[in-house]
């Protein structure tokens, strides 16, 4: 077997081991974590937390907020010239 394929071969191993060895670990790296890749699949969700109801505004709601940002943007747009 030649030098180079041996080596390359080498190589290969390596990285395998050192992503082996990262993910075991765990990497010091900043952002948003990777997703678990132990984590075991839920059956049904039966392990997943409640979701929280969602919220719905009423139409009086939505006029009212509507108001607030249309005097809002009116007073940003005002005070920008």
């Amino acid at each position: 077997m030649p030098t180079e394929h041996i080596l390359a071969l080498l190589i290969q191993e390596r990285d395998k081991l050192n992503h082996a060895i990262e993910l075991l670990q765990g990497t010091k790296r900043r952002g948003r974590p990777r997703k678990d890749p132990f984590a075991l699949p839920t059956v049904n969700g039966a392990d997943a937390p409640a979701a929280r109801p969602k919220r719905k505004f009423s139409e009086a709601q939505r006029k009212k907020q509507a108001e607030r940002m249309k005097a809002y943007w009116a007073a940003k747009k005002k005070a920008a010239k």
